[in-house]
């Protein structure tokens, strides 16, 4: 009988080096790509410039105070400037990051004739990665690619221009600031199926339901039922990433059909998980 796996232990790593890698205005856009192995974890840091998370491959998850992000193929994540944030590594990555002078991006267009960027920039926000987005970021990180060179130039131009021309979607879960429900939520995005009601994980932290309640209120404005639906639909996003068929995402996170499933992320989303994991 073959011995069963032992999950890898986890290990730090330092960003990358910001002397090297900080944009200006005459590089706007530095792309770097590494590859990591699960259960890596890039220590907590920021910078005085924009960056956007990229996973070519693999899953990672990008946090920041307030809120947590999985970051698979189909999607990228935009951290503004001086936000403090960290990379865990959910299974072996080609992480990408791209260091972007924000005001190349949301100042004058690079590419005229088009329209200004929507949205706020100034915050967290998961984009909607296009085929020709994934592209762009794939040729500047190469290894071989020739540092202000024209051709750098115009892909650098275009990615700022597909950057912000991308789809927000409504994905990310909320963080509190209050230790006791920050607990409690960390367990619930580590096991979210553990407990499909807020008793179960109420009586694990040892309060009650009306206080927990009035905590998920309080800091998050919401409900504990959507905050967790948010939750599910970050577990179901790595695992679609994985190749995992949607009867097997269904049942592992608790519903009792695939239709349930289904219905929750067309609530959620506004439609089918099919569309929903296959986006991009």
């Amino acid at each position: 009988m073959p011995r069963a796996s032992r999950p890898r232990a986890a290990h730090s790593e330092l960003p990358l080096d910001p002397a090297i890698h900080a944009p200006s205005a005459a590089h706007p856009v530095w792309v770097r790509k590494r590859r990591l192995s699960a259960a890596t974890r890039i220590v907590p840091h920021r910078h005085p410039w924009a960056q956007v998370a990229y996973s070519a491959t693999g899953v990672v998850r990008l946090t920041v105070p307030d809120h947590t992000f999985i970051v698979p193929p189909t999607r990228v994540v935009w951290v503004p400037p001086d936000v403090e944030h960290f990379v865990s590594v959910v299974e072996d990555a080609e992480l990408c990051t791209l260091y972007v002078l924000q005001d190349a991006l949301v100042g004058p267009r690079p590419l005229p004739g088009t329209p200004p960027p929507a949205g706020d920039w100034s915050r967290c926000r998961v984009l909607q990665a296009s085929p020709l987005l994934r592209e762009l970021v794939t040729q500047l990180a190469r290894e071989d690619v020739v540092h202000d060179s024209a051709r750098e130039h115009c892909m650098a131009a275009l990615l700022q221009d597909e950057l912000a021309r991308a789809n927000p979607l409504p994905l990310g879960v909320r963080l509190p600031a209050d230790k006791r429900l920050r607990a409690l939520c960390d367990a619930v995005l580590e096991q979210p199926a553990r407990h499909a009601s807020l008793d179960g994980w109420a009586g694990e932290a040892g309060a009650s339901v009306r206080t927990v309640a009035r905590l998920f209120r309080l800091e998050l404005g919401t409900t504990f039922a959507e905050w967790r639906q948010q939750v599910l639909l970050a577990q179901a996003l790595s695992m679609a990433a994985r190749k995992r068929p949607m009867s097997h995402i269904a049942a592992e996170l608790g519903y009792a059909s695939p239709s349930a499933f289904t219905a929750m992320v067309r609530r959620a989303v506004g439609m089918p998980p099919s569309r929903f994991f296959a986006a991009g």
